[in-house]
């Protein structure tokens, strides 16, 4: 498997929006995440949740594939979005993976972790996303993962 990489800054601080989504392709397989990093950009006390949406964002207006962290492997089939014509919407119950809540403080964050076993896994025709639990600051984001 090849690892993948993308950062992005976002601007998207509305409560109960998606603000960053990993998509895995429709047909090319599931993601395994390795780490997802998220850090402040403005000095906004801010409160995030990492979850699987219950429908995943349609049209993404700003797709970005991955980067291969080693250039001879194939480009990634995975996308990151920051906007969409119509939003991943959260997760059932408010059921997420992860949740921080972090001070107004700039390049305040988190690193989350799956260095074991299989990672996280995004199922193919899906996705993983960062939702805003509070009117939040900008925010800086990568994520790492496997195709």
């Amino acid at each position: 498997m090849a690892m993948y990489t993308h950062a992005a800054r976002n601007s998207g601080t509305v409560s109960g929006d998606a603000t960053w989504e990993l998509r895995a392709h429709a047909t090319q397989g599931r993601l395994r995440i390795r780490e997802i990093g998220i850090f402040m950009a403005a000095a906004t006390a801010s409160t995030f949740g990492l979850g699987r949406p219950s429908a995943i964002g349609v049209t993404p207006t700003t797709p970005v594939a991955g980067q291969a962290e080693d250039s001879a492997d194939a480009a990634s089939a995975a996308q990151t979005a920051v906007a969409w014509t119509t939003k991943p919407t959260a997760p059932a119950s408010s059921i997420y993976l992860r949740r921080i809540a972090l001070p107004a403080a700039i390049g305040a964050g988190v690193i989350w972790t799956w260095p074991d076993g299989p990672g996280l896994i995004v199922p193919i025709n899906s996705s993983i996303v960062i939702f805003n639990l509070a009117t939040n600051g900008v925010i800086d984001i990568y994520a790492r993962w496997e195709e």
